[in-house]
Protein backbone atom coordinates (compact mmCIF):
# COMPACT_ATOMS: atom_id res chain seq x y z
CA UNK A 1 0.00 0.00 0.00
CA UNK A 2 1.48 3.46 -1.08
CA UNK A 3 2.00 5.87 1.85
CA UNK A 4 0.68 9.36 1.00
CA UNK A 5 3.37 12.07 1.25
CA UNK A 6 2.41 14.02 4.44
CA UNK A 7 4.01 17.39 2.82
CA UNK A 8 1.22 17.01 0.25
CA UNK A 9 -1.57 17.20 2.46
CA UNK A 10 0.12 19.73 4.05
CA UNK A 11 0.06 22.11 0.75
CA UNK A 12 -3.58 20.94 0.13
CA UNK A 13 -4.60 22.65 3.73
CA UNK A 14 -2.14 25.53 3.51
CA UNK A 15 -4.11 26.58 -0.21
CA UNK A 16 -7.21 26.50 1.54
CA UNK A 17 -8.38 29.93 3.65
CA UNK A 18 -9.10 29.83 6.82
CA UNK A 19 -12.93 29.77 7.21
CA UNK A 20 -12.98 32.31 10.00
CA UNK A 21 -10.32 35.01 7.78
CA UNK A 22 -12.76 34.25 4.66
CA UNK A 23 -15.89 35.13 6.53
CA UNK A 24 -14.02 38.15 7.96
CA UNK A 25 -12.85 39.63 4.39
CA UNK A 26 -16.53 39.10 3.14
CA UNK A 27 -17.94 41.20 6.12
CA UNK A 28 -15.51 43.98 5.95
CA UNK A 29 -16.10 43.84 1.73
CA UNK A 30 -19.87 43.97 2.53
CA UNK A 31 -19.55 46.93 5.34
CA UNK A 32 -17.48 48.96 2.85
CA UNK A 33 -19.96 48.47 0.31
CA UNK A 34 -23.10 49.95 2.70
CA UNK A 35 -20.62 52.65 3.74
CA UNK A 36 -19.84 53.64 -0.23
CA UNK A 37 -23.75 53.32 -0.89
CA UNK A 38 -24.98 55.16 2.54
CA UNK A 39 -22.56 57.96 1.41
CA UNK A 40 -23.81 58.25 -2.11
CA UNK A 41 -27.35 58.10 -1.56
CA UNK A 42 -26.45 61.00 1.21
CA UNK A 43 -24.83 63.17 -1.33
CA UNK A 44 -27.58 62.38 -3.81
CA UNK A 45 -30.46 63.88 -1.27
CA UNK A 46 -27.97 66.55 -0.29
CA UNK A 47 -27.50 67.76 -4.06
CA UNK A 48 -31.41 67.48 -4.34
CA UNK A 49 -32.02 70.02 -1.38
CA UNK A 50 -29.67 72.11 -2.68
CA UNK A 51 -30.93 72.26 -5.99
CA UNK A 52 -34.67 72.60 -4.87
CA UNK A 53 -33.68 75.59 -3.22
CA UNK A 54 -31.86 77.17 -6.01
CA UNK A 55 -34.07 79.87 -8.52
CA UNK A 56 -35.91 77.81 -11.27
CA UNK A 57 -34.10 80.03 -14.08
CA UNK A 58 -30.70 78.37 -12.60
CA UNK A 59 -32.18 74.69 -12.57
CA UNK A 60 -34.56 74.36 -15.47
CA UNK A 61 -33.50 74.90 -19.22
CA UNK A 62 -36.48 75.46 -22.03
CA UNK A 63 -35.67 73.58 -24.91
CA UNK A 64 -39.10 74.00 -26.10
CA UNK A 65 -39.58 75.31 -29.84
CA UNK A 66 -41.21 78.52 -29.29
CA UNK A 67 -39.36 79.61 -25.77
CA UNK A 68 -42.83 78.08 -23.84
CA UNK A 69 -41.09 78.23 -20.32
CA UNK A 70 -38.75 81.41 -20.89
CA UNK A 71 -38.92 85.16 -20.41
CA UNK A 72 -38.51 87.88 -22.82
CA UNK A 73 -35.81 90.37 -22.24
CA UNK A 74 -38.39 93.17 -22.36
CA UNK A 75 -40.12 91.56 -19.05
CA UNK A 76 -36.26 91.35 -17.47
CA UNK A 77 -36.45 95.50 -18.16
CA UNK A 78 -39.42 95.94 -16.35
CA UNK A 79 -39.03 93.59 -13.52
CA UNK A 80 -35.65 95.14 -12.85
CA UNK A 81 -36.63 98.60 -12.97
CA UNK A 82 -38.95 97.82 -9.73
CA UNK A 83 -38.42 99.84 -6.75
CA UNK A 84 -41.69 98.71 -5.00
CA UNK A 85 -43.36 95.69 -3.89
CA UNK A 86 -45.54 93.87 -6.17
CA UNK A 87 -47.75 90.61 -5.30
CA UNK A 88 -49.05 87.85 -7.58
CA UNK A 89 -51.97 86.58 -6.56
CA UNK A 90 -52.48 82.76 -7.85
CA UNK A 91 -56.21 81.96 -7.96
CA UNK A 92 -55.97 78.21 -7.70
CA UNK A 93 -57.68 75.09 -6.01
CA UNK A 94 -55.43 73.13 -4.76
CA UNK A 95 -54.43 70.06 -7.22
CA UNK A 96 -55.25 72.14 -9.94
CA UNK A 97 -52.29 73.99 -10.91
CA UNK A 98 -51.37 74.62 -14.56
CA UNK A 99 -47.84 72.99 -15.04
CA UNK A 100 -47.04 76.30 -17.29
CA UNK A 101 -48.15 79.11 -15.42
CA UNK A 102 -46.18 77.86 -12.09
CA UNK A 103 -43.28 77.53 -14.01
CA UNK A 104 -43.64 80.78 -15.57
CA UNK A 105 -44.71 82.25 -11.78
CA UNK A 106 -41.29 81.20 -10.23
CA UNK A 107 -39.43 82.58 -13.11
CA UNK A 108 -40.50 85.93 -12.26
CA UNK A 109 -40.31 85.45 -8.52
CA UNK A 110 -36.74 84.50 -8.86
CA UNK A 111 -35.89 87.60 -11.08
CA UNK A 112 -36.72 90.43 -8.30
CA UNK A 113 -37.17 90.93 -4.75
CA UNK A 114 -39.87 93.43 -5.32
CA UNK A 115 -42.04 90.39 -6.46
CA UNK A 116 -43.64 87.84 -4.24
CA UNK A 117 -46.60 85.05 -5.74
CA UNK A 118 -49.24 84.27 -2.95
CA UNK A 119 -51.24 81.47 -4.05
CA UNK A 120 -55.12 81.64 -3.10
CA UNK A 121 -57.46 78.35 -2.95
CA UNK A 122 -61.11 79.91 -3.85
CA UNK A 123 -62.03 76.70 -1.40
CA UNK A 124 -60.91 78.87 1.85
CA UNK A 125 -61.11 82.22 0.19
CA UNK A 126 -64.19 82.11 -1.78
CA UNK A 127 -64.72 86.01 -1.60
CA UNK A 128 -60.97 86.89 -2.36
CA UNK A 129 -61.00 87.57 -5.88
CA UNK A 130 -64.58 89.61 -6.20
CA UNK A 131 -62.75 92.59 -4.44
CA UNK A 132 -60.83 92.45 -8.04
CA UNK A 133 -62.88 91.62 -10.44
CA UNK A 134 -66.80 90.88 -10.95
CA UNK A 135 -66.16 88.52 -13.75
CA UNK A 136 -66.46 84.48 -13.61
CA UNK A 137 -62.99 83.94 -12.28
CA UNK A 138 -61.92 80.20 -13.39
CA UNK A 139 -58.80 78.21 -11.79
CA UNK A 140 -55.01 79.61 -12.77
CA UNK A 141 -56.92 83.18 -12.84
CA UNK A 142 -53.89 85.86 -11.88
CA UNK A 143 -54.45 89.38 -9.99
CA UNK A 144 -51.26 92.04 -9.74
CA UNK A 145 -51.08 94.31 -7.09
CA UNK A 146 -49.18 97.32 -5.66
CA UNK A 147 -50.38 99.69 -3.01
CA UNK A 148 -54.20 100.54 -4.15
CA UNK A 149 -53.47 99.65 -7.81
CA UNK A 150 -54.25 95.48 -9.08
CA UNK A 151 -55.29 94.30 -12.33
CA UNK A 152 -57.31 90.64 -12.69
CA UNK A 153 -55.87 88.69 -15.53
CA UNK A 154 -58.27 85.73 -16.40
CA UNK A 155 -57.49 82.34 -17.70
CA UNK A 156 -58.78 82.97 -20.72
CA UNK A 157 -55.68 86.23 -21.15
CA UNK A 158 -53.58 83.68 -20.87
CA UNK A 159 -54.59 81.07 -23.00
CA UNK A 160 -55.81 82.82 -26.00
CA UNK A 161 -57.93 81.61 -28.60
CA UNK A 162 -57.26 83.04 -32.15
CA UNK A 163 -59.57 82.59 -34.89
CA UNK A 164 -57.54 80.77 -38.07
CA UNK A 165 -58.53 82.92 -41.53
CA UNK A 166 -56.98 79.85 -43.67
CA UNK A 167 -58.01 77.28 -42.19
CA UNK A 168 -61.97 77.93 -40.18
CA UNK A 169 -60.35 76.38 -36.69
CA UNK A 170 -59.13 78.09 -33.54
CA UNK A 171 -55.45 78.61 -32.96
CA UNK A 172 -54.55 78.69 -29.17
CA UNK A 173 -51.37 80.65 -28.02
CA UNK A 174 -49.93 81.18 -24.49
CA UNK A 175 -50.11 84.92 -23.22
CA UNK A 176 -48.98 84.63 -19.79
CA UNK A 177 -45.96 86.65 -20.00
CA UNK A 178 -47.68 88.94 -21.91
CA UNK A 179 -50.32 89.37 -19.45
CA UNK A 180 -48.11 89.62 -16.64
CA UNK A 181 -45.55 91.75 -17.50
CA UNK A 182 -47.95 94.45 -18.64
CA UNK A 183 -49.90 93.92 -15.46
CA UNK A 184 -46.92 94.69 -13.60
CA UNK A 185 -46.06 97.76 -15.47
CA UNK A 186 -49.28 98.99 -14.97
CA UNK A 187 -49.62 98.85 -11.18
CA UNK A 188 -46.29 100.16 -10.44
CA UNK A 189 -46.61 103.44 -13.29
CA UNK A 190 -48.39 106.52 -11.88
CA UNK A 191 -49.30 107.72 -14.80
CA UNK A 192 -50.07 106.18 -18.51
CA UNK A 193 -49.78 107.61 -22.01
CA UNK A 194 -52.11 109.29 -23.11
CA UNK A 195 -53.39 108.62 -26.60
CA UNK A 196 -56.07 110.86 -28.75
CA UNK A 197 -57.88 109.53 -31.38
CA UNK A 198 -59.16 112.37 -33.78
CA UNK A 199 -62.97 112.64 -34.73
CA UNK A 200 -65.52 114.83 -36.58
CA UNK A 201 -64.32 113.52 -40.00
CA UNK A 202 -66.13 109.93 -40.10
CA UNK A 203 -63.20 107.88 -38.42
CA UNK A 204 -63.58 104.58 -38.17
CA UNK A 205 -63.33 103.08 -34.78
CA UNK A 206 -60.23 101.09 -33.63
CA UNK A 207 -60.07 97.53 -34.84
CA UNK A 208 -60.43 95.38 -31.61
CA UNK A 209 -57.33 93.53 -31.35
CA UNK A 210 -55.56 96.81 -31.70
CA UNK A 211 -57.58 98.56 -29.05
CA UNK A 212 -57.23 95.89 -26.74
CA UNK A 213 -53.46 95.46 -27.50
CA UNK A 214 -53.15 99.65 -26.56
CA UNK A 215 -54.73 98.61 -22.98
CA UNK A 216 -52.16 95.66 -22.66
CA UNK A 217 -49.53 98.02 -23.91
CA UNK A 218 -50.82 100.29 -20.50
CA UNK A 219 -51.71 103.41 -23.48
CA UNK A 220 -55.33 105.69 -22.30
CA UNK A 221 -56.83 106.42 -24.93
CA UNK A 222 -59.16 109.63 -25.36
CA UNK A 223 -61.58 111.26 -28.41
CA UNK A 224 -60.29 114.65 -29.23
CA UNK A 225 -61.79 117.39 -31.47
CA UNK A 226 -60.15 120.19 -32.79
CA UNK A 227 -63.59 122.08 -33.34
CA UNK A 228 -63.93 123.13 -29.86
CA UNK A 229 -60.16 123.67 -28.71
CA UNK A 230 -57.44 126.19 -29.06
CA UNK A 231 -54.72 123.57 -29.38
CA UNK A 232 -53.69 120.11 -28.68
CA UNK A 233 -53.85 118.85 -25.37
CA UNK A 234 -51.07 119.61 -23.72
CA UNK A 235 -50.77 115.67 -22.37
CA UNK A 236 -51.45 114.20 -25.15
CA UNK A 237 -48.27 111.69 -25.62
CA UNK A 238 -49.61 111.41 -29.29
CA UNK A 239 -52.70 112.28 -31.71
CA UNK A 240 -53.74 109.30 -33.64
CA UNK A 241 -56.09 109.71 -36.73
CA UNK A 242 -56.99 106.18 -38.18
CA UNK A 243 -59.56 106.14 -41.06
CA UNK A 244 -61.16 109.60 -41.75
CA UNK A 245 -63.73 109.61 -44.23
CA UNK A 246 -63.79 113.38 -45.10
CA UNK A 247 -61.06 115.72 -44.76
CA UNK A 248 -59.85 118.18 -42.17
CA UNK A 249 -60.37 121.58 -42.35
CA UNK A 250 -57.60 124.26 -42.89
CA UNK A 251 -57.59 125.02 -39.43
CA UNK A 252 -57.14 121.74 -38.26
CA UNK A 253 -54.45 121.11 -40.15
CA UNK A 254 -52.56 124.21 -39.16
CA UNK A 255 -52.80 123.10 -35.83
CA UNK A 256 -51.69 119.82 -36.12
CA UNK A 257 -48.73 121.17 -38.19
CA UNK A 258 -47.97 123.40 -34.89
CA UNK A 259 -48.52 120.48 -33.03
CA UNK A 260 -45.83 118.16 -34.56
CA UNK A 261 -43.18 121.46 -35.11
CA UNK A 262 -43.50 121.96 -31.39
CA UNK A 263 -42.53 118.55 -30.19
CA UNK A 264 -45.81 116.39 -30.55
CA UNK A 265 -46.29 112.89 -32.08
CA UNK A 266 -48.63 112.03 -34.95
CA UNK A 267 -49.83 108.55 -36.14
CA UNK A 268 -51.81 108.67 -39.54
CA UNK A 269 -53.20 105.52 -40.82
CA UNK A 270 -55.73 107.12 -43.85
CA UNK A 271 -55.40 105.34 -47.77
CA UNK A 272 -57.87 106.44 -50.27
CA UNK A 273 -61.73 107.85 -49.92
CA UNK A 274 -64.28 106.60 -51.83
CA UNK A 275 -66.22 110.17 -52.92
CA UNK A 276 -63.71 112.40 -51.26
CA UNK A 277 -60.20 113.77 -51.45
CA UNK A 278 -58.03 114.22 -48.76
CA UNK A 279 -56.38 117.53 -49.57
CA UNK A 280 -55.49 119.05 -45.96
CA UNK A 281 -54.81 116.04 -44.23
CA UNK A 282 -52.14 115.14 -47.28
CA UNK A 283 -51.38 118.86 -47.08
CA UNK A 284 -49.06 118.04 -43.81
CA UNK A 285 -46.93 115.34 -46.02
CA UNK A 286 -46.54 117.66 -48.75
CA UNK A 287 -44.72 120.38 -46.62
CA UNK A 288 -41.91 117.51 -46.30
CA UNK A 289 -42.02 116.36 -49.71
CA UNK A 290 -44.11 114.02 -50.11
CA UNK A 291 -46.96 113.65 -52.62
CA UNK A 292 -49.97 111.57 -52.66
CA UNK A 293 -50.80 109.75 -55.43
CA UNK A 294 -54.25 109.92 -57.10
CA UNK A 295 -55.72 106.39 -57.07
CA UNK A 296 -55.20 102.64 -55.53
CA UNK A 297 -51.48 100.89 -55.75
CA UNK A 298 -52.04 97.64 -58.00
CA UNK A 299 -48.61 95.61 -57.38
CA UNK A 300 -47.13 94.04 -60.56
CA UNK A 301 -44.62 91.99 -58.61
CA UNK A 302 -46.48 88.37 -57.61
CA UNK A 303 -43.84 88.36 -54.58
CA UNK A 304 -45.70 91.59 -53.53
CA UNK A 305 -49.13 90.67 -53.02
CA UNK A 306 -50.80 88.78 -51.03
CA UNK A 307 -54.01 85.65 -52.48
CA UNK A 308 -53.73 86.20 -55.70
CA UNK A 309 -54.82 89.84 -54.76
CA UNK A 310 -53.03 92.70 -56.17
CA UNK A 311 -54.58 95.40 -53.98
CA UNK A 312 -53.39 93.31 -50.64
CA UNK A 313 -49.61 94.65 -50.59
CA UNK A 314 -46.46 93.03 -49.04
CA UNK A 315 -44.38 95.79 -49.07
CA UNK A 316 -40.55 95.63 -48.45
CA UNK A 317 -39.83 97.01 -44.89
CA UNK A 318 -36.62 98.96 -44.51
CA UNK A 319 -34.87 98.99 -41.42
CA UNK A 320 -36.03 101.31 -38.44
CA UNK A 321 -36.99 100.74 -34.79
CA UNK A 322 -41.04 100.35 -35.94
CA UNK A 323 -39.78 97.33 -38.28
CA UNK A 324 -36.80 95.83 -37.27
CA UNK A 325 -38.77 93.33 -34.88
CA UNK A 326 -40.35 91.78 -37.81
CA UNK A 327 -37.79 91.88 -39.51
CA UNK A 328 -36.20 89.83 -37.19
CA UNK A 329 -38.98 87.41 -36.43
CA UNK A 330 -39.78 87.42 -40.68
CA UNK A 331 -42.95 88.60 -40.18
CA UNK A 332 -44.88 90.22 -42.90
CA UNK A 333 -47.42 92.94 -42.81
CA UNK A 334 -50.37 93.09 -45.46
CA UNK A 335 -51.52 96.70 -46.71
CA UNK A 336 -54.72 96.68 -48.38
CA UNK A 337 -56.28 99.18 -50.46
CA UNK A 338 -53.32 101.76 -49.93
CA UNK A 339 -52.27 105.16 -51.69
CA UNK A 340 -48.77 105.39 -53.25
CA UNK A 341 -46.69 107.97 -51.24
CA UNK A 342 -43.92 109.42 -53.97
CA UNK A 343 -40.90 110.96 -51.40
CA UNK A 344 -38.37 114.30 -52.69
CA UNK A 345 -35.29 112.11 -52.51
CA UNK A 346 -33.77 115.57 -51.67
CA UNK A 347 -35.80 115.60 -48.34
CA UNK A 348 -33.55 114.38 -45.60
CA UNK A 349 -36.00 114.18 -42.86
CA UNK A 350 -37.88 111.50 -44.23
CA UNK A 351 -37.51 107.81 -43.91
CA UNK A 352 -39.78 105.12 -45.89
CA UNK A 353 -40.10 102.33 -43.78
CA UNK A 354 -42.59 100.09 -46.30
CA UNK A 355 -42.02 100.34 -50.00
CA UNK A 356 -43.54 98.58 -52.98
CA UNK A 357 -41.49 96.91 -55.77
CA UNK A 358 -40.21 98.71 -59.30
CA UNK A 359 -43.42 97.35 -60.93
CA UNK A 360 -46.05 98.71 -58.54
CA UNK A 361 -48.17 101.40 -60.11
CA UNK A 362 -51.40 103.62 -58.89
CA UNK A 363 -54.73 103.16 -60.69
CA UNK A 364 -56.85 106.51 -61.23
CA UNK A 365 -59.73 104.58 -61.11
CA UNK A 366 -59.47 103.82 -57.80
CA UNK A 367 -62.59 102.49 -56.50
CA UNK A 368 -64.48 102.19 -59.86
CA UNK A 369 -61.43 99.46 -61.04
CA UNK A 370 -62.51 97.27 -63.41
CA UNK A 371 -59.19 95.49 -64.49
CA UNK A 372 -55.82 95.23 -62.28
CA UNK A 373 -53.96 95.51 -65.63
CA UNK A 374 -52.05 98.77 -66.28
CA UNK A 375 -53.85 101.23 -68.22
CA UNK A 376 -52.97 104.48 -69.78
CA UNK A 377 -52.72 107.71 -67.16
CA UNK A 378 -51.88 105.10 -64.43
CA UNK A 379 -48.80 106.16 -62.05
CA UNK A 380 -45.78 104.10 -62.16
CA UNK A 381 -43.95 103.37 -59.38
CA UNK A 382 -42.30 102.20 -56.70
CA UNK A 383 -44.11 103.87 -54.16
CA UNK A 384 -43.73 104.65 -50.11
CA UNK A 385 -46.72 103.03 -48.22
CA UNK A 386 -44.96 104.09 -44.73
CA UNK A 387 -42.80 106.87 -43.61
CA UNK A 388 -41.39 108.21 -40.09
CA UNK A 389 -41.04 112.02 -40.88
CA UNK A 390 -38.61 113.99 -38.24
CA UNK A 391 -40.72 117.56 -37.98
CA UNK A 392 -37.59 119.13 -35.61
CA UNK A 393 -37.74 119.62 -32.00
CA UNK A 394 -38.24 116.31 -31.10
CA UNK A 395 -42.17 115.97 -33.52
CA UNK A 396 -42.35 113.03 -35.32
CA UNK A 397 -45.06 112.15 -38.16
CA UNK A 398 -46.08 108.11 -38.48
CA UNK A 399 -48.07 107.67 -41.88
CA UNK A 400 -49.20 104.62 -43.19
CA UNK A 401 -51.51 105.11 -46.43
CA UNK A 402 -53.91 102.35 -45.98
CA UNK A 403 -56.77 102.39 -43.63
CA UNK A 404 -57.73 99.43 -43.63
CA UNK A 405 -54.30 97.20 -42.56
CA UNK A 406 -55.33 97.31 -38.74
CA UNK A 407 -58.77 95.60 -39.55
CA UNK A 408 -58.73 92.17 -37.45
CA UNK A 409 -59.51 90.36 -40.81
CA UNK A 410 -56.55 91.27 -42.33
CA UNK A 411 -54.35 91.20 -39.29
CA UNK A 412 -55.13 87.63 -39.15
CA UNK A 413 -54.30 87.19 -42.62
CA UNK A 414 -50.89 88.90 -41.20
CA UNK A 415 -50.63 86.35 -38.11
CA UNK A 416 -50.55 89.62 -36.33
CA UNK A 417 -47.78 91.98 -37.64
CA UNK A 418 -50.19 94.43 -38.93
CA UNK A 419 -51.11 95.04 -34.84
CA UNK A 420 -47.48 94.62 -33.91
CA UNK A 421 -46.32 97.36 -37.04
CA UNK A 422 -49.14 99.22 -35.46
CA UNK A 423 -47.74 99.23 -31.74
CA UNK A 424 -44.55 99.22 -32.68
CA UNK A 425 -45.31 102.50 -34.29
CA UNK A 426 -47.24 104.06 -31.32
CA UNK A 427 -44.07 102.62 -28.47
CA UNK A 428 -41.72 104.34 -31.18
CA UNK A 429 -43.59 107.86 -31.12
CA UNK A 430 -43.85 107.76 -27.34
CA UNK A 431 -40.86 106.31 -27.07
CA UNK A 432 -41.29 103.61 -24.75
CA UNK A 433 -39.66 100.48 -26.16
CA UNK A 434 -40.33 98.21 -23.65
CA UNK A 435 -44.04 98.86 -24.05
CA UNK A 436 -43.66 97.03 -27.32
CA UNK A 437 -46.34 94.01 -27.06
CA UNK A 438 -44.74 90.49 -26.02
CA UNK A 439 -45.63 88.28 -28.53
CA UNK A 440 -47.80 85.38 -26.93
CA UNK A 441 -46.23 81.69 -28.05
CA UNK A 442 -48.65 78.85 -30.16
CA UNK A 443 -49.57 75.81 -28.49
CA UNK A 444 -50.30 73.99 -31.38
CA UNK A 445 -48.63 71.07 -32.93
CA UNK A 446 -46.54 70.91 -36.48
CA UNK A 447 -47.25 67.31 -37.79
CA UNK A 448 -45.10 65.73 -39.80
CA UNK A 449 -46.75 64.13 -43.18
CA UNK A 450 -45.01 61.13 -44.34
CA UNK A 451 -46.27 59.04 -47.81
CA UNK A 452 -47.62 55.76 -46.76
CA UNK A 453 -44.53 53.80 -48.41
CA UNK A 454 -42.79 55.45 -46.03
CA UNK A 455 -44.89 55.14 -43.04
CA UNK A 456 -44.35 50.91 -43.63
CA UNK A 457 -40.51 51.51 -44.33
CA UNK A 458 -40.43 52.94 -40.84
CA UNK A 459 -42.89 50.09 -39.19
CA UNK A 460 -40.59 47.54 -40.88
CA UNK A 461 -37.24 49.28 -39.10
CA UNK A 462 -38.39 49.82 -35.73
CA UNK A 463 -40.33 47.05 -35.35
CA UNK A 464 -38.35 44.48 -37.35
CA UNK A 465 -34.79 45.56 -38.33
CA UNK A 466 -33.63 47.03 -34.48
CA UNK A 467 -35.28 44.14 -32.60
CA UNK A 468 -34.10 41.50 -34.48
CA UNK A 469 -30.20 43.30 -34.74
CA UNK A 470 -30.37 44.15 -31.02
CA UNK A 471 -31.07 40.40 -30.28
CA UNK A 472 -28.37 39.14 -33.07
CA UNK A 473 -25.69 41.87 -30.77
CA UNK A 474 -27.10 40.26 -27.51
CA UNK A 475 -26.49 37.03 -28.20
CA UNK A 476 -23.23 37.68 -29.59
CA UNK A 477 -22.05 39.13 -26.78
CA UNK A 478 -22.89 36.52 -24.82
CA UNK A 479 -21.20 33.98 -26.82
CA UNK A 480 -17.88 36.06 -26.70
CA UNK A 481 -18.02 35.93 -22.89
CA UNK A 482 -19.28 32.19 -22.87
CA UNK A 483 -15.91 31.56 -25.26
CA UNK A 484 -13.47 33.93 -23.27
CA UNK A 485 -14.31 32.57 -20.16
CA UNK A 486 -13.53 28.59 -20.86
CA UNK A 487 -9.98 29.83 -22.39
CA UNK A 488 -9.19 31.45 -18.92
CA UNK A 489 -10.33 27.63 -17.32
Amino acid sequence: MKKQNPFSRLAQKSSRPAPAAGSRIAFQGGSYSLALTAVVLALVIAVNVLAGLLPAGWTRFDISATKLYSITSNTKVVVNALQQDVTIYWIVQAGEEDDVIENLLDKYDSLSDHITVVKKNPDVYPTFAEQYTDETVQNNSLVVECGDKSRFIGYDDIYVSEADMYSYTYNTSFDGEGAITSAIDYVVSEEQPQIYTLEGHGEAELPSTFSDQIEKDNMEVQSLSLLNVDEVPEDAACVLIHAPSSDISAEEKEMLAQYTQAGGKLLVMAGPVEGAELENLNSLLADYGVTVNEGIVIEGDRDHYAFQSPFALMPDMNSNGVTDSLMEEHYYPILPIASGLTVDESRTEVNQLLTTSDAAYSKLSGYDLETYEKEEGDIDGPFALGVSIDCGNSGQILWFSSSSFLDDMYNAYSSGANVNLGMNALSELIGESEAIAIRSKSLNYNYLTISSSTSSLLKVVMIGVFPLLYLGIGIGVVLRRRRLQNESV
